[in-house]
């Protein structure tokens, strides 16, 4: 079999999908789109989003190449699939229709933004489109094409993260120390993700903003699969519990610690016994010993108020290692600085910050991690991705264009159409919908990356490109932007108002 897992290909989907083309209307095409419909957990201050992963999505599923095997596979399984382990419908002869026309590759064209995109809620990601016997297949991978939705979420929820700590950056760090801005988030989620694949994937996304990462898989996977080698990530030696209790006492698990890497960075977590204690006892030894060699050692509080174990780590490190006022009048510890890689929140991590600054201390001296609350306390209703049909051609060349507007559940109304997105000079670039026939001269933003099989002399662009674009983007986007063209909106009413009236007079219906 041609899939991953051992799963024939025809089985990356949802079960009702298989029933679709045999009930599709015949027509000369059909055409999809994939949007955010809200802005990341419904900010109302920060509409800015990250459009990243379909790279994988499409070299990893949609561009593997089907056979007969795939096919007689899954006639097998669908064979029992149905209620009462009867034959399930699927789409068997256009299956074998493309296996042997099309030498095996799936009957659609995908256009969709560049990794990295900065997008807004309504802006099209993605467009899909069939054609002839093959318009009845034109959402069949939708659910493979929706997981965008979880490297999109955590590369938005990292950059966010970025935002809050690079605004006390600017607040309390000398110019010649931002360059540790990159370091200040941390990826400790591997342990808390489902399987390897999503830790892979979900911590690339993060290596999009951030250098800081524990989830070596996605380390890996972003220096040699993605960017010719050029590593992005980076960690330090860092002790846990079992270290720390496997010594007699909390000193000589430290002083080992400090024997074998006091000459560079090393985290110990401090908080095994008695917190306050072991900053009160422990880190003067360590202090000497650091300052010594030239090292840095930060501390790791696991346990207790967030913001305040913060402190008392700031606190006892000025005390034990000193500290210098840097330019901008706050302390700079000397040798030494605290993570805090418990529970972190976006809304916790600005309380802690917001006290460090207020104690006195510059940004740089704390730094984050997160683990299962960067890759996995997220789901697709975060930023609402969803793909919808947004135009039919019929046979007779009568050309519809369609839209959602659900009665009893006006956030999921979608846009009628073929689509163009353009960047918008009057907004510094933010993309900006059009339909496809009033669209702007200037380069459509949704390039051709899947036709039919893969498109010739296509490459994607370096995990170094994408960083380069988010960077840029983030920066000079508006939080909230106009994503959608008054043109496009206007001919939404319309067809909205056209198809209001069929359902209010009863044809919608007929």
């Amino acid at each position: 079999m041609s899939g991953p897992f051992g799963l024939p290909l025809a089985l990356l989907t949802d079960s009702y999908k298989a029933s679709h083309a045999a009930v599709f209307p015949s027509a000369l095409s059909a055409t999809a789109y994939a949007e955010f419909r809200q802005p990341f957990n419904n900010d109302p201050s920060d509409h800015r989003m990250v459009f990243y992963g379909l790279q994988y999505i499409i070299t990893t599923y949609v561009s593997r190449v089907w056979t007969d095997t795939d096919v007689d596979t899954a006639k097998a399984f669908f064979s029992t699939h149905n209620a009462g382990h009867s034959a399930f419908p699927f789409p068997e002869t256009l299956f074998r229709k493309f296996v042997r026309e099309n030498n095996g590759h799936f009957p659609i064209r995908i256009y969709a933004m560049r990794e990295g995109s900065v997008v807004y809620p309504h802006t099209p990601v993605m467009q899909i489109s069939a054609r002839d016997e093959y318009a009845g297949l034109v959402t069949y991978l939708e659910s493979v094409l929706l997981m965008t939705w979880y490297p999109s979420a955590v590369a938005t929820l990292s950059r966010k993260a970025h935002t809050r700590i690079k605004e006390r950056y600017s607040q309390s760090v000398d110019e010649s120390a931002m360059w540790t801005l990159e370091s200040r988030m941390h990826d400790f989620g591997f342990r808390a993700c489902t399987c390897v694949e999503q830790s892979m994937l979900g911590g690339a996304a993060h290596l999009l903003t951030f250098a800081g990462s524990d989830t070596m898989s996605a380390a890996y996977y972003v220096q040699h699969v993605l960017n010719g080698g050029r590593p992005v990530a980076t960690s330090v030696p860092a002790t846990e519990h079992s270290v720390m209790t496997a010594y007699q006492s909390e000193r000589q698990a430290v002083m080992r610690v400090l024997d074998e890497y006091g000459k560079g960075v090393v985290a110990c977590v401090l908080d095994s016994y008695d917190y306050a204690r072991a900053l009160r006892e422990v880190l003067p030894i360590v202090a000497e010993r650091q300052v010594r060699d030239g090292g840095v050692f930060v501390i790791r509080p696991d346990s207790g108020d967030q913001v305040e174990a913060v402190l008392m780590g700031l606190q006892a490190a000025d005390k034990a290692f000193g500290s210098t006022l840097n330019s901008k009048g706050y302390k700079v510890i000397r040798n030494a600085s605290v993570i805090q890689g418990d529970g972190v929140t976006l809304d916790s991590l600005v309380r802690i910050l917001d006290a460090v600054l207020n104690a006195g201390f510059s940004a740089e001296c704390v730094g984050f991690g997160m683990g299962g609350g960067l890759l996995q306390k997220l789901d697709r209703d975060m930023m609402g991705m969803a793909v919808k049909l947004s135009s039919i051609t019929y046979e007779d060349g009568q050309t519809r264009d369609i839209m959602k507007f659900p009665k009893q559940g006006s956030s999921k109304v979608s846009l009628p159409g073929k689509f163009s997105v353009h960047a918008d000079a009057a907004q510094n670039g933010a993309p900006v919908a059009y339909r496809a026939s009033h669209a702007p001269s200037d380069p459509d933003l949704l390039q051709l990356v899947y036709d039919c099989g893969p498109v010739p002399g296509h490459t994607w662009d370096s995990f170094d490109a994408v960083r380069a674009r988010l960077d840029d983007q983030w920066t000079r986007f508006p939080k909230i932007a106009r994503a959608v063209s008054d043109d496009l909106l206007d001919y939404q009413k319309l067809i909205h108002d056209r198809q209001e009236q069929r359902v209010n007079d009863g044809s919608a219906f007929a």
